[in-house]
């Protein structure tokens, strides 16, 4: 008996030895977790991309000379999160593969919620919101298990505010709202604030969004807000304004977007698209086409550069899948027939997917191309009747202004006699506006004589045929796209 308690005792006390010992998996919070993730989500907030590579960078050596291979998963998400906004996407998948081999199967609850709303993020920006919903679920059920902390705290809301995004874009508007109030009320912030107002604005509640969009710009201004959610809001009450026609108070607000578009750009350049889009329309609204058809290209052009990467990170996605089934299909050649339907099934699927998504896209495109065009003429014809009006003042800026709007007629001009005077070229420019002599003279205050000896002149110049018609001559030199 008395043997029995002493081997009882020593199991205990073995047992104790080994509990002891055992690393506990939330044990790197505090001296590795959060510091990293602080310091990451203030340096992405504020731009500072080179700084945040390099944070990471340190962080990843520090987790590798330590054996800790969740810290370098996390290190490997901030960066996979940074290229899915600036639309790296390939990247981004890359290294999200990379981090979950750390991540995916952590006992830290924590580690794991990070690791599916890094997923999430990823899918919603290629668009792919079903997806994107899943991951959040999956985010959202591991971080419910991890113990309170800070980081747990300031995690959570976002989840939701995420998921209210996700919804939205689904159509399922009641989700939405309801994750969007529930991030609200665990983060009461700006930022939460004003994405119930984009929730409003996007279904077209003008009344709800302006008072929600009110809160936010108020709690902004009384809370440390970063620049990147400044941009949210700014451009949130810049949209509410130009929905409501105060179009003085929405350029306001939306230059200040673009201000902060532009200084976060490095880390987080996916919204700038929409703050071009949103002035494109008030300029339109203002009837300033100019400026309308500046911001619409420059929408164009971001739209453009994220769609391409989109579907090349889609295209890669699938061939990811058919390379792996090849392989599988290499190991176990009896299940050849079932890799072949599975390729099939996900090269149709895939297609599908993609055919559509192109469809939409082309129809976009050619409406956006129409709009363009429309305003890319009704620019020009602006400003030609602005060159036509400095050219009846004499005004000295003729020439100038002219050039910008017609480069390569002065450039052809010069090619064939680079010896052109710039009162030649100035002559040469109200002949291809198609003044009449007469009307040459009377702008430039000469005889009608003295304007028939410069044609004269000019002809020689320029190798001009007699028989040839001087108006026809400068129609074709430099004939300019928008005529």
């Amino acid at each position: 008996m008395k043997k029995l308690i002493v081997r009882i005792l020593r199991m205990v006390i073995l047992v104790i030895i080994v509990s002891c010992t055992q690393t506990s998996p939330y044990s790197q919070t505090e001296d590795f977790d959060q510091p990293l993730i602080e310091q990451n989500n203030e340096m992405n907030s504020s731009g500072n991309f080179e700084a945040l590579v390099k944070l990471n960078g340190i962080y990843f050596k520090k987790a590798a000379k330590s054996g800790y291979e969740e810290g370098k998963g996390l290190c490997l998400l901030n960066i996979a999160n940074v290229n899915s906004t600036e639309g790296n996407y390939e990247r981004a998948h890359l290294l999200l593969d990379k981090a979950g081999e750390s991540l995916k199967h952590s006992e830290n609850s924590f580690h794991r919620a990070k690791f599916y709303d890094s997923y999430a993020h990823y899918y919603s920006h290629l668009k792919q919101y079903d997806k994107a919903v899943i991951y959040s679920d999956s985010a959202l059920y591991a971080l419910k298990k991890a113990p309170d902390s800070n980081l747990k705290k300031k995690l959570l809301p976002r989840i939701y505010i995420n998921r209210g995004t996700y919804f939205a874009w689904k159509g399922q508007l009641g989700n939405s709202l309801k994750n969007f109030h529930k991030g609200n009320v665990l983060e009461k912030s700006a930022y939460s604030t004003c994405m119930i107002a984009q929730y409003h604005l996007y279904t077209n509640k003008l009344d709800s969004a302006g008072i929600y969009a009110l809160r936010a710009e108020e709690m902004m201004n009384r809370q440390k807000t970063p620049d990147i959610e400044k941009l949210w809001i700014y451009y949130t009450i810049g949209y509410y304004n130009k929905e409501i026609r105060h179009s003085d108070e929405a350029e306001k607000m939306l230059k200040k977007a673009l201000e902060m578009s532009v200084k976060t750009r490095l880390t987080y350049s996916f919204q700038i698209k929409d703050v071009y889009k949103a002035l494109s329309e008030l300029y339109k609204m203002k009837r300033d086409d100019e400026k309308s058809y500046y911001y619409l290209s420059r929408y164009l052009q971001e739209d453009n550069r994220l769609n391409e990467s989109r579907f090349a990170a889609i295209n890669k996605t699938t061939d990811s899948f058919i390379s792996e089934a090849k392989k599988e299909a290499d190991q176990r050649k009896n299940d050849l027939w079932i890799i072949g339907i599975l390729s099939f099934v996900t090269l149709s699927v895939s297609g599908l997917y993609v055919r559509k998504k192109i469809q939409l896209l082309k129809y976009k495109k050619k409406s956006l191309k129409t709009e363009t065009d429309t305003l890319k003429s009704r620019v020009y014809e602006k400003k030609l009747q602005e060159v036509i009006e400095l050219a009846k003042k004499n005004d000295s800026s003729f020439l100038m202004k002219f050039k910008e709007l017609n480069p390569e007629f002065i450039k052809n001009l010069l090619a064939i006699n680079p010896d052109l005077e710039n009162s030649e070229l100035a002559f040469c420019a109200l002949l291809k506006l198609h003044f009449t002599s007469k009307e040459i003279a009377e702008y430039t205050f000469v005889q009608h004589k003295s304007i028939q000896q410069k044609k004269y002149r000019i002809r020689k110049k320029l190798n001009i045929e007699g028989d040839q018609d001087i108006y026809d001559f400068f129609d074709r030199v430099g004939k300019n796209s928008n005529e």
